[in-house]
């Protein structure tokens, strides 16, 4: 029998199982590519940190109820639930534009949580508050406006200013198509608005430059975020959310 013979005779690979990747080994990778973006993140905190130490001329470590170290670890909070918005809509959406938006945002917002977490490691700081959020933020337009949250915050409740309570997270995950997309905007362009508002009220705030550094990187990429949320919003004929 000649080869020709034997390729006739061979059987044929489905070509699916030569290109589909198998669901244990996708989860693997991007359980791996989160975990990269954390320690990226954490490790440019802590060298930012490192270096502020060795600067002679910079303020001392800051303490347990300082703007700095409830802005790390409330925003770390806030972060992450954007980031899970974010993948849900990544992965959910059929909209190419609304897929890369959410990614960016995923993306940025967790090398962003490894930055603060890098810190809140280096000043023996915990990563999360143990008692209510946002009391670092006292005066016009802080504490004084918003309130302090318990952190135990029901299905109803929004944990901080601008984050989206576990209804409307429910609400976002039973949707699809348009609808999916509009819900997702709107949801994040007003966690980016409360975001906002604890990031410049930070700003206005701190004496150390890696903290007003990350900020500045913050409000920049998130106004630019904010902007096409809305020009996405207006194509489809919605509307933001009400702020605060």
């Amino acid at each position: 029998m000649g080869e020709q013979d034997l390729d006739a005779v061979r059987p044929k690979q489905n070509d699916a199982s030569t290109t589909r990747t198998p669901l244990w080994s996708r989860v693997v990778i991007v359980g791996a590519a989160t975990l990269a973006v954390l320690l990226v993140g954490a490790t440019i905190g802590m060298l930012l940190t490192q270096t502020m130490r060795a600067e002679p001329t910079t303020a001392a470590e800051p303490a347990a109820d300082s703007v700095e170290v409830g802005f790390a670890q409330d925003m770390s909070v806030h972060h992450l639930q954007a980031v899970t918005m974010a993948n849900w809509a990544r992965d959910h959406s059929t909209d190419p534009r609304i897929r890369q938006l959410a990614f960016d945002i995923g993306s940025t917002q967790l090398e962003q949580v490894g930055r603060m977490k890098g810190w809140l490691m280096l000043w023996d700081q915990p990563e999360q508050t143990t008692g209510e959020y946002m009391t670092w933020m006292t005066g016009p337009g802080g504490h004084g406006d918003h309130g302090s949250v318990d952190t135990t915050a029901t299905a109803g409740d929004a944990p901080m200013p601008g984050m989206a309570t576990n209804d409307e997270l429910a609400q976002m995950r039973a949707l699809s198509g348009t609808e999916l997309d509009v819900h997702f905007l709107q949801l994040m362009l007003r966690h980016h608005q409360g975001g906002t508002e604890m990031a410049e009220y930070t700003q206005e705030r701190t004496p150390m430059p890696a903290v007003d550094a990350l900020i500045t990187s913050m409000l920049r990429s998130q106004g630019a975020e904010m902007d096409l949320m809305r020009d996405l919003l207006a194509e489809r004929d919605a509307k933001p959310l009400p702020f605060p």
